[in-house]
């Protein structure tokens, strides 16, 4: 698949999750039934537009209850998407993914991060998930046992740009409440958009904790992607091509592909082949 389909599919993805675009002239956030059912990618619940609900949103907003009850619905869809597609959705149906690309193509100085600084990185989305997401939501909470969304409220820079910029533009009430945690996590969004101009999807190899959770299925989903051993042979051009520096003949189903395809398009013997039913 060539790279503008697929970026014809992130804009049309995009569009889909945030039909409800009079919201963004409104400043309110759609409150319909379709707001009960996850959508695959990193979407945020508060954007004016969204019509669906964030799955990491929804599971903080679960374990931080009084309840500190695990969502076997939230939990059984992110096993699901995971099961089926990998980090698929990350390639393909994520908006804030497919922001990160668009930057990526100003003509700026492209920075290359040292691999052992990298390879250390690419765990922080892991500690992420398991603390932010996770752990402080469920074990840390007030005096009414009602615990934060933390990575919702203190990190997400999609949340600020889909959810937090559009409604304080538009709401004057919010306006009122701005204050040093809207500021912080503003900070946070023009480091990632700044980042992204220079390195390829800086959030998603380095912060993202959905990411993390569908890249623990890329080996065992049932899209998968196959090198041919027999047919390729060795000259790199693959791995040259793919800006999330996977190793792509000794490890391409590694957590860290997003399955954009870019090493299938330029093998030069098509010895890389992609889809459900690989032998």
């Amino acid at each position: 698949m060539k790279e503008r389909t697929r970026h014809l599919i992130q804009a049309v993805s995009a569009l889909l999750m945030n039909g409800n675009l009079k919201g963004f002239f409104q400043g309110k956030i759609w409150q319909g039934k379709s707001k009960q059912v996850c959508v695959p990618g990193l979407n945020c619940y508060s954007c004016p537009g969204a019509l669906g609900a964030c799955p990491i949103g929804s599971l903080q907003a679960v374990l931080n209850g009084r309840q500190k009850n695990l969502s076997f619905y939230v939990t059984g869809l992110l096993i699901l998407f995971g099961t089926i597609f990998g980090r698929l959705i990350c390639g393909f149906l994520c908006p804030f993914g497919f922001l990160q690309e668009l930057l990526y193509k100003i003509p700026v100085r492209k920075w290359r991060i040292p691999k052992k600084i990298d390879d250390k990185l690419r765990y922080l989305k892991y500690v992420i998930l398991v603390v932010f997401v996770l752990l402080l939501p469920a074990f840390l909470h007030g005096t009414y046992g009602i615990g934060d969304p933390w990575f919702c409220k203190y990190i997400c820079p999609a949340g600020t740009l889909e959810g937090g910029i559009p409604l304080v533009s538009v709401n004057s009430g919010l306006r009122s409440m701005v204050g040093v945690l809207f500021s912080w996590k503003i900070l946070i969004l023009i480091l990632v958009l700044v980042a992204s101009m220079h390195i390829y999807r800086p959030f998603c190899k380095y912060i993202c904790p959905l990411g993390a959770i569908y890249g623990l299925f890329n080996r065992f989903s049932i899209y998968q992607m196959q090198v041919e051993k027999d047919k390729c042979t060795h000259c790199g051009i693959c791995e040259k091509t793919c800006l999330m520096q996977v190793n792509v003949t000794e490890n391409i189903n590694s957590p860290e592909c997003i399955r954009c395809g870019a090493c299938k398009n330029v093998c030069p013997v098509h010895a890389i082949k992609s889809g459900y039913r690989l032998k």
